[in-house]
């Protein structure tokens, strides 16, 4: 009866909810707006870390502000920001892709007047886990 009382409570801890390997991982999507989320949003540096990898993560400590990097990083000031995906270099074969670039449309206010831009990002896969790699240069302004 114990062997089996123990065989039992393996099964049910093995079916508990830390046994889906894919819990946490995040969608490029969700790592970009993230990113632009915390900057724009949340104005944190801190929060933006955890989207980028080692070397932009040394290029936004050097800042210290979200508006610093908005600024000289991104090249774009604005306030009330809203987000959305513009379009994302992946298809159906997600899973095999290791590299990608995501467009992130930004809509807010630059200096009191309604703006809309976006931003160009590189993201890799490492570890199964999407970082952002690179801001790309822009190509301009959507106003």
């Amino acid at each position: 009866m114990r062997n089996l009382l123990f065989l039992v409570m393996v099964l049910l801890a093995g079916c508990g909810q830390g046994s889906d390997p894919m819990k946490g991982i995040q969608t490029p999507e969700q790592v970009s707006l993230g990113f632009f989320n915390a900057i724009y949003v949340d104005r944190s540096i801190d929060k933006a870390l955890q989207y980028v990898d080692e070397p932009m993560q040394q290029v936004l400590q050097h800042y210290y502000i979200a508006s610093a990097v908005q600024r000289h990083v991104l090249n774009l000031s604005m306030t009330d920001v809203t987000l959305e995906i513009e379009e994302i270099d992946i298809d159906f074969f997600r899973k095999f892709t290791k590299d990608i670039t995501v467009i992130v449309k930004l809509f807010g206010l630059k200096d009191g007047q309604k703006w809309i831009d976006d931003r160009t990002i590189r993201l890799h896969k490492v570890d199964n886990r999407w970082v952002i790699v690179e801001i790309l240069p822009e190509k301009g302004n959507l106003n």
